[in-house]
């Protein structure tokens, strides 16, 4: 691993993203908001659910979120909190909005709760670089000859072994496992670039 995909730098890389993206939506771009949104929504989500107890009230908590991001985005400010931060708050908020106007039905926490429920989902810097990651393996795995990237698919992301593998295909289990042998090296040099 270099310096440079440590995950110090993968997450101020992810935090410097989300930024750029904040100032781009405040400058009028719309495609940074399906950015951002894409980015962003999981955690958000979460706040508001932990919140409200109910999903569909949490989506229109998470709608509201992202309306008012649009027309407030100028308001942001980079030297007081990071992107994160402010649009944690700015879910929470709109999440207890919802329970003081009484809009909530049954499941929710009382509204001086909500101040202090604990954010137990991972960080959304994290989830950037985890969808950051992702991309980069299955740009990886598509390199690959087809039969190392169906056995190295199969074997990983269904669970099935690598005499399954052999006895499907018709091949010696030996052939089974060099194929994935070299297709591991392959992708493991292609995500280390």
């Amino acid at each position: 691993m270099s310096e440079s995909d440590t995950p110090t730098n993968a997450a101020d890389t992810a935090r410097a993203r989300l930024q750029e993206a904040m100032q781009r939506l405040a400058n009028g771009d719309r495609s940074a908001l399906e950015w951002i949104y894409q980015a962003t929504s999981a955690k958000l989500f979460g706040i508001c659910l932990r919140i409200l107890g109910d999903r569909s009230e949490a989506e229109d908590a998470l709608q509201d979120v992202y309306v008012s991001l649009w027309q407030r985005a100028k308001s942001y400010d980079p030297d007081r909190a990071s992107p994160i931060s402010w649009l944690a708050v700015f879910a929470r908020n709109r999440a207890i909005d919802r329970l003081r106007k009484g809009k909530v039905r049954g499941g929710a926490v009382p509204v001086d709760e909500a101040f202090e429920l604990p954010d137990k989902e991972p960080l959304a810097d994290a989830v950037l670089e985890s969808g950051e990651r992702s991309v980069r393996i299955q740009h990886c795995l598509g390199t690959l000859e087809e039969r190392q990237q169906d056995a190295i698919r199969t074997a990983f992301f269904e669970g099935t072994t690598y005499a399954e593998l052999a006895e499907k295909r018709g091949i010696p289990l030996g052939t089974m496992k060099s194929w994935v042998r070299r297709g591991l090296a392959k992708l493991k040099r292609c995500l280390e670039a």
